[in-house]
Parts: C-alpha cells; structure tokens; sequence
C-alpha cells in the first residue's frame, strides 16, 4: 500500500509506539493523521510533527477510545479534515499486571484477579481497537458505495491497512493474565477481519512487540527490567519505539506480507 496523501488514525497517540508510528509516517508522506489520545500530551505531538513539515497533517483528537460516540466523533472529524481514513493503528493499552490467583499467607484466603480490572483491560486492550478498526473498514465500505464500488478488484491497489498492536505477552505472561487474553484476542479479531475486509480491499495483521521503551514498561520499575527483562532479550535492552514503527511502516506498505509480525528482539521468557 502507497501511503502518500492517505489518512491515518493511531490512537495511543500522546506518547511510546503511537507517538513514533505517527511521526514516521508523517516523514513518510502520509497526507493526513488523526492523533488520538486521553491525554493532552497528543497536542503537543500534534503540534511538533506539523511544526516539523511545516503544514498541518496532523490533529490531535482527546477522549476515552472506548466510548463508542467518542470514535464516531474523531472519525467524522479526520474523515472531514483530511479524508476517509485508509490506515488505522489502534496502539492504545494498558496493563494491570497482578497473579491470577495468590494465597494471602495470613488468612489462607485465595486472592483472585480481579473481574474489574480484567474488563478494564479487555475494553482498551482488545474490544477498543478491535472496533477502531472495525469503523475504518465500515467507512471505507461506505466511500465505496457512493462511489458506486462493491467487491475490490485488485488492480485497485490495497484500499486499507490495519495494523493491531499484540504483544509477547500473547504467548503468556506471569501476571498479565488479563493483558495477555486480551492480547492473544486480537489475533483472532485480525484473522478474521482479514478475511472479511478484503472484500473491500483492506488488510489486517498483527505486529508483536517485545518490551520497548515506553511509559508502561518503564513503570515497571528498572530494577524489574534489570532482573526479569533485559538477561532474556537478544539485544540486551529495551526495544527502541522507533524501531517498532518502522517495522509498522513495512507492514502497511508491504501488501505480500500478512497475518503476524513478531518484533520481540529476540525475547525468550522464563519458564
């Protein structure tokens, strides 16, 4: 897929892989990127990257990307700024790491994770993008028809790419039982949809990143990375944000390319 003069909508847009996919695709000549996020700090990115070309490319969007009206409204927004978006990378997430069951020494009660938290992940982690990326294809589908377009013929060219953010962890993550489902849930989610969107010329695949330099790992402690990271990851060290986005960037241009992408940098967990 050619990106140049297409729309693209990220969320998790503020800081980590967000932040760095839409900067490189802002210097790869995307013609439009709707920048999502909760936090203010998207402005900022906003702003930096059309300081930066010198036009503005760029919108920052803030809100909750699980709430269903929110995304209607971001879409319609972009879609009327830029164009109907062709690229969506849904990279918001969260973790809320705890065991998924632990004896309390003192009282012999069994500590199980909490159903809250598991939805609280499941909804940013899995149902959000899945639905970011379910509007992409429905207002692709709908540009079509009123173009007069049904099924996508190939010599179309690609009319939409869709790149989820898995992980690791979707192999299994002591204490990640709910990011780790929810994770794991997204392959499903492309699988299918790439199926199914191919009928109007989108494509779905799935980057998995190993633990990269981003806010929600650097939470984690630099003890915890130290010790539980770093000695299994091939390079010995974090993975570069932007060394994820390029290996996006690949995975929307190269249409030959499907299914899953690991870039773990060679993460090799404990039993």
């Amino acid at each position: 897929m050619i990106i140049k003069d297409k729309t693209a909508v990220l969320t998790g847009a503020g800081s980590g892989i967000g932040q760095a996919v839409a900067i490189e695709l802002a210097q790869r000549g995307v013609g439009g990127l709707g920048l999502i996020d909760s936090s203010d700090s998207v402005i900022n990115v906003a702003r930096a990257i059309n300081d930066r070309l010198g036009r503005p490319i760029a919108e920052a969007v803030i809100g909750d990307v699980t709430d269903a009206a929110f995304r209607t409204h971001a879409f319609d927004l972009i879609a009327n700024k830029f164009g109907v978006p062709s690229i969506c990378i849904p990279a918001a997430g969260i973790s809320r790491d705890q065991l998924a069951v632990k004896v309390d020494k003192p009282t012999g009660k069994a500590l199980v994770y909490p159903i809250e938290k598991f939805r609280e992940v499941a909804e940013v982690n899995l149902i959000a993008p899945s639905y970011w990326a379910l509007e992409t294809i429905a207002r692709i589908a709908e540009d079509r028809h009123r173009r007069g377009l049904t099924s996508w013929n190939p010599d179309e060219g690609i009319q939409g790419t869709i790149i989820f953010l898995g992980s690791v962890s979707s192999h299994g993550n002591t204490g990640q039982v709910a990011y780790s489902g929810a994770k794991a849930g997204l392959e499903g989610v492309a699988a299918t949809l790439a199926k199914e969107a191919i009928y109007y010329g989108v494509r779905c695949a799935v980057i998995h990143p190993g633990y990269t330099d981003t806010p929600m790992v650097r939470a984690l402690g630099d003890e915890y990375i130290k010790k539980n990271i770093l000695p299994y990851t091939q390079l010995r060290r974090l993975i570069a944000p932007e060394e994820i986005a390029d290996a996006i960037y690949f995975l929307i241009c190269n249409s030959a390319v499907s299914g899953q992408l690991w870039a773990d940098a060679g993460w090799h967990p404990t039993a």
